[in-house]
């Protein structure tokens, strides 16, 4: 045990540094407008669990889904009820806002996932190299930021992971040969359960999930493992049972059920609008150059070098047959398909890539091989930190300059997070709203006041102590105060002759502004 530890002590190291920053900046971050609604729903969910609620007579589901039923319930509730004991038992011990809580979990869980992708990036990376690609993962502003805020797809992007690192070590344990299940070994059954167990809970997080299998049967038949492909009828069968138990929507008529939630996802009928490159699209009217633009210039500069060199580094090896190419075709299938399937039927897209962000991983790894070949190249350990401590410095340098709004990093491509202002969305899911009243209650220092607020009032509610009232911004007179964010550009665009009494952003960017309206 403890010459793995050792094998692994730099990261877990980082990893821990990672979690002590968090225990002392994740009360820093504002709630999102998707929150305030979804952990009401993780406080929920544990009714549809209960046995005395069941055996009630007046037992009812819907409780189940929280104050937003027809939203919520079509949304599988697995990481809710993963996270939701540790988040009440810390609520019951600290006191603390529930809300905090849940972002210092989630970020708990971004670790996790950083983690896996440590020990699936060792499948073909040096321990040295694949613990700079890791740091490199682990350091992006627009990582870091979701991490805390986003339980949804961060979470997602972490089991995909965790999922395929597992399959690919259920693949390779399968014989080429014929596998009788009486000769198959305990250990590979194993496997196979945990492999389905987790397959279902990402399917319960997205719709999307089972193209984890698709991609674990790719590498069977690249391996020319044909028997094995018989063994993911119990896999899905797993997967399948684990998906029923954990999402109380399917309880009723599963098959129904579930073919309503994939029809719904897959024709997501939002009507938002989305702003890229100062105009404003609806989100399914979104130019083709979308999603390469957004990869292009959230990402720290130096990623997409290190992937280029990567790439041609791994091509070259793959040529000299230094490098088992099977899982990295699967690997590198796994962004490309998903790319293409962006780019070819356009889905609708809003607030950045945030659901896509899942595909990340292969990037990283690719840029992998980059470092990789820089250490090559340096020979000498200590000259390749010298190389790669700089390359770290640009998504350190985000993290600390945008605290806590790390995930609206922009890179210099187009002028950091500034240069993005008015161009695209910075901070689009409104966290800048804690803030915001934390300086509007200074402000008014105790009088009563009523505070207006164009997008999402409940989210400034929240924060809001009793002398001041928080409504929807309908009609707005002079004299009234007027709580706007940089949603569509919204804070420079409405009310412009007003003065502002509070603004708040980062690093030369703007992303809430509290405006005295003038006559």
């Amino acid at each position: 045990m403890f010459p793995k530890l050792k094998k692994h002590a730099p990261i877990l190291i980082s990893l821990s540094i990672a979690f002590i920053i968090a225990l002392f900046s994740f009360q820093d971050y504002g709630m999102t407008w998707d929150e305030y609604l979804y952990y009401q729903y993780g406080e929920a969910v544990g009714y549809a669990y209960s046995i005395p609620a069941h055996l009630s007579p007046d037992f009812d589901i819907n409780r189940a889904y929280g104050p937003s039923v027809g939203d919520h319930k079509v949304y599988g509730p697995v990481y809710l009820l993963i996270t939701r004991i540790p988040v009440l038992a810390l609520r019951n011990i600290t006191g603390l806002d529930i809300f905090t809580l849940w972002h210092l979990i989630n970020f708990i869980f971004f670790l996790i996932g950083v983690w896996y992708f440590h020990l699936f990036a060792l499948r073909w990376l040096k321990p040295t190299s694949a613990f700079w690609t890791s740091l490199l993962y682990l350091t992006q502003p627009l990582l870091w930021g979701h991490g805390f805020i986003n339980p949804k797809d961060i979470p997602f992007m972490s089991i995909f992971v965790i999922t395929l690192y597992y399959g690919f070590n259920m693949v390779d344990g399968f014989s080429a040969k014929k596998i009788p299940i009486k000769n198959l070994e305990r250990a590979q059954l194993k496997r196979i359960i945990l492999v389905g167990i987790l397959l279902g809970i990402a399917t319960n997080l997205r719709i999307i999930a089972p193209f984890i299998a698709v991609l674990l049967l790719l590498y069977v038949l690249l391996a020319r493992k044909w028997k094995a492909i018989l063994w993911f009828i119990p896999l899905g069968i797993v997967a399948m049972l684990t998906l029923y138990v954990t999402w109380p929507y399917l309880w009723d008529a599963p098959v129904q059920n579930f073919l309503a939630v994939l029809a719904r996802m897959s024709n997501n009928p939002t009507k938002l609008k989305v702003l890229f490159y100062g105009t404003e699209y609806r989100a399914y009217a979104l130019p083709l150059r979308y999603l390469p633009v957004l990869l292009g210039i959230t990402l720290t500069e130096p990623v997409w070098i290190l992937f280029t060199l990567g790439f041609g580094s791994a091509s070259f090896r793959i040529w000299k047959k230094e490098l088992d190419w099977k899982a990295l075709a699967v690997t590198v299938f796994w962004f490309a398909f998903i790319v293409a399937y962006i780019l070819t039927l356009r889905p609708p897209m809003y607030d950045g890539f945030r659901h896509f962000l899942f595909i990340l991983p292969p990037i990283f790894v690719l840029a992998g091989f980059g470092i990789e070949q820089l250490g090559a190249w340096m020979k000498k350990p200590l000259f390749n930190a010298l190389v790669l401590l700089p390359l770290l410095f640009y998504g350190i340098r985000g993290i600390i300059a945008l605290h806590p709004y790390e995930y609206a990093y922009y890179n210099q491509f187009v002028g950091g997070t500034s240069g993005a202002e008015g161009k695209f969305e910075t901070d689009y899911w409104l966290t800048c709203y804690k803030e915001s009243m934390e300086a509007f209650t200074t402000y008014v220092d105790g009088e009563q006041s009523l505070l207006q607020v164009y997008r999402e009032p409940r989210n400034a509610a929240y924060y809001a102590p009793n002398n001041i009232e928080v409504i929807d911004a309908i009609y707005v007179n002079p004299g009234d105060y007027l709580l706007l964010s940089s949603r569509l550009d919204e804070v420079r665009q409405i009310a412009k002759k007003s003065p502002n009494i509070i603004e708040i952003g980062r690093d030369g960017a703007t992303f809430c502004a509290i405006r005295e309206i003038a006559p």
